[in-house]
């Protein structure tokens, strides 16, 4: 799930945002979510500290109250994986957003080609996401990507018959075997029973009398068999 965070005080250029977003998104089959603001304010704070997979940031350089600059660097102290782009009709702020560090993708001139340019860095974005450590399969005929650090583990559901997804903002229920996540998964990935995997590096603890694994978020799960405990300790 891609999801796109955009700011923009002006109703044109969001709509505009949004028509190219969605244009490109269902050619491209992947499972995407919108989410649009017309401010810097207390909502879009609450977005860039919320726990969401593969963030694309569209910021305008100027809103009633705040600045796309500012924004960036709090995006940045909270994580350098998400992708930045900004989106502006002052041109002669590109050579201050290029001094800083904040690892932005491009900077898109409101008044130059902005539809055509915004294409080209939607283009460049999935490059880039597709290049992260992550999984990624088609379900329903919706193409998912999901980065591995946000996947606490994968267990089957021997009622439905699927494979569960855990992940620090969903679950996700797939087609799919067990094994076929054994083989998609990397080495930070371990077997703790046979219809589960958990991501060894999301562990804080596991109580061994009580067969309980806790994750770094504070969630548990107790798929745990001895055959595989061993290998978990």
């Amino acid at each position: 799930m891609v999801n796109f965070i955009v700011c923009d005080d002006d109703k044109k250029d969001r709509d505009l945002v949004e028509r190219v977003l969605t244009k490109y998104m269902m050619k491209n089959e992947v499972a995407y979510q919108l989410h649009l603001y017309d401010d810097y304010n207390t909502d879009f704070i609450k977005v860039i500290n919320k726990k969401l997979s593969s963030k694309v940031y569209i910021l305008d350089i100027e809103t009633p109250s705040g600045s796309g600059i500012d924004m960036a660097r709090i995006i940045r102290n909270k994580d350098v994986d998400s992708v930045i782009i900004f989106l502006t009709g002052h041109d002669e702020l590109s050579p201050v957003v290029a001094k800083r560090d904040f690892l932005f993708l491009t900077f898109i001139n409101k008044f130059d080609h902005c539809e055509k340019r915004l294409e080209e860095a939607l283009e460049k974005t999935m490059q880039v996401l597709n290049q992260k450590k992550s999984i990624r399969f088609k379900e329903g005929g919706v193409t998912y990507t999901i980065a591995l650090n946000d996947i606490l583990y994968v267990f089957k559901d021997s009622v439905e018959r699927k494979s569960v997804i855990k992940t620090d903002y969903s679950e996700f229920r797939v087609n799919k075997n067990l094994m076929e996540f054994v083989e998609m998964l990397n080495e930070d990935f371990v077997q703790t029973h046979r219809s589960c995997i958990v991501n060894k590096k999301r562990i804080v603890s596991y109580n061994k009398p009580k067969k309980l694994i806790t994750f770094d978020n504070g969630k548990t799960t107790d798929i745990i068999s001895t055959r595989f405990e061993g290998e978990l300790i």
